[in-house]
Parts: C-alpha cells; sequence; structure tokens
C-alpha cells in the first residue's frame, strides 16, 4: 500500500527526516510516536506531499515518485499521491462558513465534480458513520471540538481514499472528547480501513493502531507491532517514551 525508502527531509540546514524506511499494508493501522520535534508530522505530511523530502523513495499504490533535491516532482505525479489520501488534521480546518453537510460535500462537487444531489448522499452517508448526521444543517462554529473532528474525518473519507492520514486527531480535544473521536477511528480500523496517524496520544497508539514507529531525531529508533512495542520495547530510549502512558484512562478505554 505504502512504502518509503530512505526518505530525506531537510528545512534549510536542519535534517528533519534522516533515512526514513517504512512500508504499511492495505487495512491495517499504524501510529508514529515520539516526542516533540521527533518528525513524525512531518513524514506524515511527506505521504500526501503537503512537505516535499529532498531525498528517497515514495510508493502509493502504483504511483511511485524518487525524490531529488535538484528537481521537484511535477503536479501530475504530486495529484497522483494526493488523490489517494485523506488528511485528518490537528484543528480541524472545517470551512466556517459552510453548514456540517456542505463541507463533507464540498470537495466532491468542487474537485471531483461529482453531481451535488450524488455528492448529498455520499456526504450523509458519512456523516451517519460518524454519529454527525444529526448536526447536518448547523455550522461547524456551533459544535464542540469532539464533533468537529468526527465532521473532518467523514469529510477526509468522502473521496474514498485508499489511506486516511492523521495528524494528532485527539491533541486539541480534552478527554472526554477524545473518546468520541477515539470511537469513531476505533471503528474505522475495525473496518479494514487503511490509517497513518501521528499522535502523542499513546492509549490512542496502543489501543487502535496495529503496528507501532517510535521517532526521534527525525530517526526510526524501533518499530514492531504495538504490543511489543508498548509490553516489550527493545531500545532503552522507547521503553523511557512508553513510560510516560498513563494507566489512568477511562473505564472504557483499555490500554
Amino acid at each position: 500500500m505504502i512504502r518509503l525508502a530512505q526518505i530525506e527531509k531537510r528545512f534549510g540546514q536542519q535534517v528533519v527526516l534522516k533515512g526514513i524506511d517504512l512500508t504499511i499494508d492495505e487495512g491495517s493501522v499504524t501510529a508514529l510516536i515520539g516526542p516533540s520535534g521527533s518528525g513524525k508530522s512531518t513524514l506524515l505530511r511527506c505521504v500526501n506531499l503537503l512537505e516535499i523530502p529532498q531525498a528517497g523513495t515514495l510508493q502509493l499504490g502504483t504511483a511511485q515518485i524518487d525524490f531529488d533535491r535538484h528537481h521537484t516532482p511535477s503536479r501530475q505525479q504530486i495529484q497522483a499521491i494526493r488523490q489517494q489520501t485523506g488528511m485528518v488534521f490537528q484543528n480541524f480546518q472545517l470551512f466556517p462558513h459552510l453548514s456540517v453537510l456542505a463541507n463533507v460535500m464540498e470537495g466532491l462537487v468542487t474537485v471531483l465534480g461529482w453531481d451535488p444531489a450524488r455528492a448529498k448522499q455520499r456526504a450523509g452517508e458519512l456523516l451517519e458513520k460518524v454519529g454527525m448526521s444529526h448536526k447536518a444543517d448547523v455550522y461547524p462554529g456551533t459544535l464542540s471540538g469532539g464533533q468537529q473532528q468526527r465532521v473532518a474525518i467523514a469529510r477526509a473519507l468522502a473521496p474514498a481514499p485508499k489511506v486516511l492520514l492523521c495528524d494528532e486527531p485527539t491533541s486539541a480535544l480534552d478527554p472526554e472528547l477524545a473518546l468520541e473521536v477515539v470511537a469513531v477511528l476505533k471503528q474505522l480500523a475495525t473496518e479494514g480501513t487503511t490509517m497513518l496517524m501521528a499522535t502523542h496520544d499513546l492509549r490512542l497508539a496502543a489501543n487502535i493502531a496495529r503496528h507501532v514507529v517510535f521517532l526521534e531525531a527525525g530517526q526510526i529508533v524501533e518499530s514492531g507491532s504495538s504490543q511489543a512495542i508498548f509490553t516489550q520495547p527493545q531500545q532503552p530510549r522507547t521503553l523511557a517514551f512508553i513510560s510516560t502512558l498513563t494507566h489512568k484512562a477511562p473505564d472504557n478505554w483499555e490500554i
């Protein structure tokens, strides 16, 4: 599904990602964890080319780009990758002047050229899926953070992307509202949605991800199954980091 080989990303002289090798299987959920500044959000943004790597190879489905710091990928190459991804941002990024239903429809009508009636039906189905159909006609400003994030997930799913990218999907929410979003993501994982998420929330990673990648200083320190990383990490740095996993989670949020 997704393959990254020797990905390198720099901002000026600062190396943000170095030698990243990662394969993500179809239908799996992979969590990128690590301290602030480790490069996990940048890595996520490199997958849909919101950030362009200077070196390495990215393959998503049948589309592949070999990066060279002296050449910029063509618009067609970038679109071939982006059309296969859906992005859920930390701060929702909903259009405040559009209703919930119109937010989910917008990309289908404006970008993909869908008939409005077809887009409305698709949007309605997705809002039902994330438990937000009863808010279809209201505006984002009237919603809680958890509700806005669920709408954002519906919008990202609208064009049926091959992979859902989630950048800190619960970090802007208090624990109670985060549970609403976790329930939706967990359901998507159960249904076989391919997901790659960058998160500080170790409970989210432990409960939803099948595979966990721990990054620090732009490099992969350790990767493996969720169970292995959270119960038997092999690297001392990984052990020190995951020891911050709180066990004071709500009763209905098992670790």
